[in-house]
């Protein structure tokens, strides 16, 4: 059971989703729609969490255009956000910007290549000096099979991709991923530390037995390695899941550090959490257990506005209640700091914090919520690790799976 403490935090996350995650964040007095592709408006973003001390910063991304999966599935509506910038560019541009925060774009294991996906990753980790992870998604629809052309799948509900369940094809996606994430990090290996000789008296520039060859066949793709970017300063940069059910829990233990998932009430988080532990226990998970973070959408109140009122007024800007797979909060900051102290102590390691407007939340987050966290003892006051990976306790020292013992 996880439990904070001044010595190891408890982990606060922030997804960072165009104007908000609410759909009617963007029409909003202080959003800024025409900015969504402007660069500056990551760096800004990325910028606040990182002066609030945030551990780490999720760029959301599809393979398709953003919709509404629960009330806009087919992405009819026109008074919703309709643009997306690439997340793992978008993160790179934010690298060289900020100094501390973790940096995780959303990278889909579908219709994508391992050995590009690697290479990004790989990049990102360079450029950020160690603060790169990698949240992990599977596209199951059709409308984003036909992007590309590569393979026909029958259509499925949001709701049964959840569930994985209506469809053979969707579980077979989540083996998929298993089998990108695990050639992704082989990859990630395929140059031992010190490979880089870089020595023109010699005239060696690598250690041709430091570099290793990575072959892989599977029924969705094949790789010829090693990679051509050198192993990323974290080892193995960290690696993210959203999961929703027994499927993608078991991925998340089989391949990942981190997953964050949906509990719906304090009753539901306990269940959940046995789940994701029961998970490991059918994988055979050994060593690091999954650091276990639960997804929060937060209203705060801001400017004399009441977080329940700011939440009544964007939806009846929206014609309608908010639907999303995250427990919403809406309140003060001490109201949304109980329930994440509830699941703190419920063993939980952290939560991610979904704002409903950028930048409204996200700074009511860093002024109001992180500061009452911290009064509590279950967040950071200052950065203490240099590495994404020291941010969330897990081993700085990653075995290579190619070097010699």
């Amino acid at each position: 059971m996880a439990s904070a403490s001044p010595d190891r935090p408890s982990i606060v996350a922030v997804a960072l989703d165009g104007a908000g995650w609410h759909p009617a964040a963007w029409r909003e007095p202080a959003a800024r729609p025409e900015a969504l592709t402007d660069p500056a408006y990551w760096v800004d973003l990325a910028r606040r969490a990182e002066a609030g001390v945030v551990d780490l910063v999720t760029f959301e991304d599809s393979f398709g255009l953003p919709t509404g999966p629960y009330d806009d599935p087919a992405g009819e509506r026109t008074d919703r956000v309709r643009v997306r910038l690439d997340a793992e560019l978008v993160a790179a541009r934010v690298a060289p910007a900020t100094r501390h925060v973790g940096l995780v774009p959303v990278v889909t294991t579908t219709h994508t290549e391992p050995f590009h996906v690697s290479k990004a990753l790989a990049t990102l980790d360079h450029t950020s000096r160690g603060r790169a992870g990698w949240q992990v998604r599977v596209s199951a629809f059709a409308a984003d099979a036909a992007l590309t052309g590569r393979r026909e799948v029958p259509e499925v509900a949001f709701e049964d991709f959840l569930a994985v369940r209506g469809a053979e094809h969707v579980a077979d996606l989540f083996d998929e991923g298993a089998a990108v994430v695990d050639t992704v990090r082989a990859l990630w290996d395929s140059w031992e530390d010190g490979a880089e000789i870089r020595d023109a008296a010699t005239r060696r520039f690598i250690d041709r037995d430091k570099v290793h060859r990575v072959e892989v066949e599977t029924p969705w793709f094949s790789v010829r390695g090693p990679a051509i970017t050198p192993r990323p300063p974290q080892g193995q940069p960290v690696v993210t899941l959203l999961a929703h059910a027994a499927v993608p829990y078991e991925l998340a233990a089989r391949a990942g550090d981190v997953v964050f998932v949906t509990p719906a009430d304090d009753a539901g988080a306990a269940t959940v959490l046995a789940d994701v532990r029961a998970a490991e226990a059918r994988v055979g998970r050994t060593g690091e257990p999954l650091r276990v973070v639960a997804d929060l959408a937060v209203v705060l109140d801001a400017a004399g506005e009441p977080g329940a009122v700011r939440l009544a007024r964007l939806d009846a800007r929206d014609g309608g209640p908010w639907t999303t797979d995250a427990r919403v909060v809406a309140g003060s900051a001490a109201a949304a700091a109980g329930v994440v102290e509830t699941l703190i102590r419920a063993g939980y390691d952290g939560v991610r914090l979904r704002p409903a407007v950028l930048p409204d939340d996200l700074d009511a987050i860093t002024a109001d919520l992180l500061p009452e966290l911290r009064r509590r003892g279950l967040a950071r006051s200052a950065y203490d690790a240099g590495t994404l990976r020291g941010l969330l306790h897990l081993p700085a020292d990653v075995p290579n799976r190619f070097a010699a013992a």
